[in-house]
């Protein structure tokens, strides 16, 4: 078979009664905070009606950090996380959302964003764990200069890593982390990559929607996969089904991964929940929890499409490929993530 389909019937199986029960109650919070919205954007700015809008929105957010907790392998920076730092994943996720904020300057905040993850998941648990690095310098009076910074020591975590790409937002998520691997290992371990061809029909509402792996399009060697560290950056988690689509496939072929880490800047309740609940290794971590899906399958609040927002929209009936969604980057992002970008080569000519 050339394509490999999960209806949305088989993701709502993973959920428990707990879980949907949890799913309605803040669905019905958020309800009341779409009826602040519209006053909002009815009556124009309004500091009664903004202060409103601020208390429910805690109130939904404690519902969020309650129900997190409930579940170990959920971990949202802006819960687990000292106050101190909840500043900046605030901002850039305000600035993410925000439809002023242009291509460009959507792809920084991005990365800023995917720089933090990658601290959440290698970084802060190595950080009673250092290693020195010694680190010339172009100063060579009174003669060449040598500085030494100490930073965690990932390498434990990073080694047996590869990056899973399920395009088309993913990918410079992915290529992100993997810089980010590179800079923080001894050796500079760059991350083979595997990447998936995977797809949501839009014409579907969330209630009956298909996730359409198409194999032809895909590149990945699954003996490079089995008993690795599988580490999927996509920006946005709504329904977990493209996630839970190919670990399914990748089970059914034989491929058992040591474990999967899902790292996301938006999660929905309902996708943290349904990937934790089919995927028992799997472990989500995003920078914000967002409360509820619309009836097309959307995040709300959410920040739209992220995938056109990273990439730009495609002109004409055929998707751009891997290869031409990179050369669109431009010539900085290429250059900065070069090395990863000749890996995906390898893996797409491979």
């Amino acid at each position: 078979m050339d394509r490999i389909t999960l209806h949305a019937s088989d993701l709502d199986g993973y959920l428990t009664a707990a879980d949907r029960k949890e799913i309605e109650e803040i669905t019905a919070m958020y309800s009341g905070y779409l009826d602040l919205c519209a006053a909002l954007e009815k009556n124009g700015k309004d500091k009664s009606a903004e202060r409103a809008l601020a208390e429910t929105a805690g109130a939904i957010g404690r519902r969020l950090e309650a129900a997190a907790a409930g579940n170990p392998g959920i971990h949202v920076y802006s819960f687990e996380t000292p106050q101190e730092m909840h500043g900046a994943a605030s901002r850039i996720t305000a600035k993410l959302r925000s439809p002023d904020t242009g291509h460009e300057e959507f792809l920084y905040y991005i990365q800023r964003a995917y720089e933090l993850m990658f601290d959440h998941c290698f970084s802060d648990p190595c950080l009673k764990r250092k290693r020195a690095i010694v680190q010339k310098t172009p100063v060579t009076s009174p003669v060449r200069n040598y500085a030494v910074h100490w930073i965690p020591d990932v390498d434990d975590l990073v080694r047996n890593t590869v990056m899973c790409v399920m395009l088309r937002g993913a990918l410079l998520p992915s290529m992100i982390i993997s810089k980010e691997i590179e800079d923080h290992s001894s050796d500079g371990f760059i991350t083979p990559f595997a990447l998936f061809r995977i797809k949501r029909d839009e014409s579907r509402s969330e209630k009956d929607m298909d996730y359409v792996l198409d194999l032809r399009k895909s590149f990945f060697d699954p003996a490079v996969l089995d008993g690795k560290d599988l580490v999927f950056a996509d920006p946005m988690n709504a329904t977990g089904g493209s996630l839970i689509t190919i670990v399914n496939y990748l089970r059914k072929i034989g491929v058992k991964p040591r474990s999967i880490k899902f790292i996301n800047v938006i999660s929905a309740l309902k996708g943290s929940l349904r990937v934790t609940r089919a995927i028992p290794e799997a472990e989500v971590y995003t920078l914000w929890m967002d409360p509820v899906l619309n009836d097309d399958a959307y995040i709300l609040p959410g920040l739209g499409d992220a995938g056109d927002r990273l990439n730009g929209r495609d002109e004409g009936p055929e998707p751009r490929n891997m290869i031409q969604l990179i050369a669109d980057y431009g010539k900085g992002i290429v250059n900065l993530y070069r090395k990863q970008v000749i890996e995906i080569e390898k893996t797409v000519l491979a």
